[in-house]
Parts: structure tokens; sequence; C-alpha cells
């Protein structure tokens, strides 16, 4: 059986020195990366959690390969420690040291069991080999591989358990509080939407923690691209959600409080508003009345009495108010004042419509009284045919029931005459014009 050869040209002293300080460089910092991925509390968590889905399977391939990463390193350290043995041996190394020292350097020197490989790695080529051969070099380069995949998982663990717990657990915390503000104010599961969102609320965080701890790699979001071990972000998508709706139920409660501290301030106004309105209604019937008989040949419209129905619903009000029932409060009393403000607007409207004739005889009375004085101050009052036209009008404006028309057709005349007897005049030969043809 012939022995073979080494790799390649036989290296020299320095080379031989130069590569043993590279190779203990890296033996130093291989186990230094394995003593920290050790002592790494990710991995202590990992060992001792329960875990399930994604979590479970990775950490089982995880386990493997750090197990077979300390045979690798076990075997490395064994080849290094010959290598250095055989060196040490004379200063100045023989042919037969360098032949030695190359094929442990740069030789498949370093021979590992394969079952261990096998169990950290199955092979889907084939039956798995009793032993594999490496250099130095394709050693360190396989412990690099496996060392990064074991550390993306316990960094990614580790990442989602430092995040998502805690926050999960303050919210669940606000949530509690939150709960027993709702208690207080009367929004109840069964009773009020919100009362419901906050029992859905606590259920989906109840599980989305129990998911989290037992498979925290479900909830990893690996960076696009990154190559680098813990590449990514927690996905925090359900958290957020649940956070929004908690944030929702949270506005609603404050506006059921501020209900709460308002309630009898507007269900005062309230009563005020309907019962101004009943008022104008009131006196808008009672000038119907008076309208119809005082003004004649005039359409007066009806006028409705209060609503019955809102007086309910304020009684309903009141009620919710003694018994505490600030969610159903709410919507009832926003209901009501915008229907108590067009309540009011309508029996004003309604007394505007009925008044209309009595505002109509009053701006003809002060039209006659504002000519009759302006007559008087022209030296006219004594004008025979004027007071016999101004009477005439008064007459009609001041009797009861007044026909509105007629009435306005006498001022008009009376104003014609005033305005004929005012008017300046070009003297004519002649006798004086009698006016009373004019009419």
């Amino acid at each position: 059986m012939s022995v073979a050869g080494p790799p390649g040209p036989v290296m020299d002293r320095d080379e031989v020195d130069r590569a043993l300080v590279r190779l203990d460089a890296e033996h130093e910092a291989i186990e230094t990366s394995l003593l920290a991925l050790q002592d790494h509390a990710g991995r202590r968590l990992l060992e001792g959690a329960k875990l399930t889905g994604t979590t479970h399977e990775r950490w089982l391939a995880a386990e493997g390969q750090i197990t077979l990463l300390w045979t690798y390193f076990d075997a490395y350290a064994g080849a290094l420690n010959t290598a250095r043995d055989v060196r040490e041996r004379r200063r100045w190394p023989n042919r037969d040291d360098l032949l030695e020292l190359t094929r442990l350097l740069r030789g498949r020197s370093v021979t590992v069991a394969g079952g261990s490989a096998a169990a950290a790695a199955p092979s889907i080529t084939g039956p798995a080999k009793l032993t594999e051969q490496f250099t130095l070099e394709e050693l360190v380069a396989r412990m690099n591989d496996l060392y990064a995949h074991s550390l993306d998982t316990v960094v990614a663990a580790d990442a989602v358990w430092s995040a998502l717990p805690a926050r999960i657990d303050l919210l669940a915390a606000e949530l509690q509080r939150t709960r027993q503000l709702a208690h207080s104010v009367g929004v109840r599961p069964g009773e009020h939407p919100s009362g419901d969102d906050l029992e859905h609320i606590t259920r989906e965080l109840t599980t989305l923690r129990e998911q989290v701890v037992s498979d925290p790699l479900a909830f990893w979001q690996p960076t696009r691209g990154s190559s680098a071990p813990g590449g990514g972000r927690p996905h925090t998508d359900r958290y957020d959600h649940a956070a929004r709706a908690l944030e929702d139920v949270r506005r609603e409660i404050d506006a059921v409080l501020t209900v709460r501290q308002d309630a009898e301030l507007r269900l005062g106004r309230l009563r005020d508003l309907l019962s101004r309105a009943d008022r104008t209604l009131a006196e808008a019937r009672s000038a119907r009345g008076e309208v119809l008989a005082k003004i004649a040949a005039s359409e007066v419209p009806a006028v409705s009495g209060p609503p019955t129905a809102l007086q309910e619903q304020l009684a309903m009000a009141a009620d919710y108010r003694r018994n505490a029932q600030w969610h159903r409060l709410s919507p009832l009393l926003e209901s009501l004042e915008q229907k108590a403000e067009d309540e009011l607007l309508r029996a004003r409207e309604s007394l505007t419509a009925v008044t209309a004739p009595l505002a109509v005889r009053a701006e003809l009375r002060g039209r006659l009284d504002a000519y009759k004085a302006k007559v008087a101050r022209h030296g006219l009052a004594e004008d025979r045919f004027l007071i016999e036209r101004y009477d005439a009008a008064r007459r009609m404006l001041w009797s009861a029931p007044c026909d509105l028309r007629v009435a306005e057709d006498a001022v008009l005349r009376y104003q014609r005459a005033a305005a004929d007897a005012l008017a300046p005049r070009v003297p004519q030969q002649g006798g004086p014009t009698d006016r009373r043809g004019e009419a």
C-alpha cells in the first residue's frame, strides 16, 4: 500500500510557521465563537422551552449542528496539536518533517466520524459515510457554515422572545385596565360592541403569547438578500392589529366617560330646547286663533302639537342616566340633541307662518301713519279729501275681521292722494280743480 505524497509543493519552514500562526488564530476565534454560542441566552431558552411548529423543527436541526460543530472543532484542535508537535521536534525541521507538516496543514489530514455528520445533516444522495476527511481549511469552512446556520436560529428566536412577549404583556396590562374602566361605565360583553371587542382582544393576546413562546420562529421575518445570521425582524402584524383594536375601544370608552361627566348638563339643555319649542308652538296656536278672529280672507296654516316621541325619548335618556347605562345614553343623547334643535326650528317657522297676516297688517298700519305724519308736516293735516281717504283706510285696518287686500288698496289710495297733494303744481289759468272727481 503506497503512502500518498504531499498535496502540492513541500512547504518550507517559514511557510509552516506562518500557517501555524494563522491556524492558531482561527482556532482561538472559533473556540470563542463556540463558547459564546454555548452561553447565548437564546440557546439556553431554546433548550429549556417546550417548542412547537417551525421552531421545534429548526431547533432539532440546530442542536445536531452544534453537536457536530464541537466534534469538528475537537478534530481540528487535534490535527493542529499534531502539526504543532511535529514542528516542535527540532528547530530546523528536516525534509521528512516538512513533508509531514505539509500533509497535515494542506492535505486531507482530519478524519471525522460520519455518524455525527449524518445526525446533523442527513444525506439525500445515499447512505452516510462512516468517516469523512477534510483539510484544515475545508473543516474551517464547514464549521463556519454550521455556525452561521445555528446562530441564525438562536438569534432569531431570541430576538422574537426579547421583543414580543414583553410588548404583549404590557398591552395585556393596558387591556386589563381598559376592561375595568369599561365595566364601570356599563361597557360589557353582550351589551355593547366594545365589550365584545375587549373579549376578542383578550383571547387574541392570550393565544398570541402562547404561540410566540412556543414557536418564536413563526414570527420571524428574515431580511431579503441578507446572509448574516439573525438578519431580519420580529413579525408584529397580529400584535399591531390587537393594539389598534384596543386603541379604538379606548376612544369609545372615553366618549362614554365624557357622556357620564356631561350627561346632566346635556339633559338640561335638551329639556330647555324642548320647553322652548313647546312654548313657541303654544304661542303659534294662540296667534292662529287671533289671526282667524282679526284677519279675513286669509289662509292660516294649522299648528301641530308637541311631539310626544321626543318626550318619551328624553324620559328614556334620564332613565339611562339614573341606571348608569352610559353606553346607551351616548348615542341617544346625540340623536335627541339634533332632533330637539330641529323641533325648535320647526316651531319658530310655524309661528312665523301663522303670524304673517298680522305682520302684514302691522306693516300697512305703520305705512298709513307714516304718510299721515308726512302730510301733517307739510301743512295738509286739515285737507278734507286726505282726511276722508285716511279715515277709510284706518277703518279697514282697525276693524275686525280685517280684509287685508281691501285694506291694502285703501292704503295705496291714501298714498297716491297724499303724493298728489304734496307734488309741486304749476300755476294754471282757470278756477281750482276739484280733486274729489279724480277718484
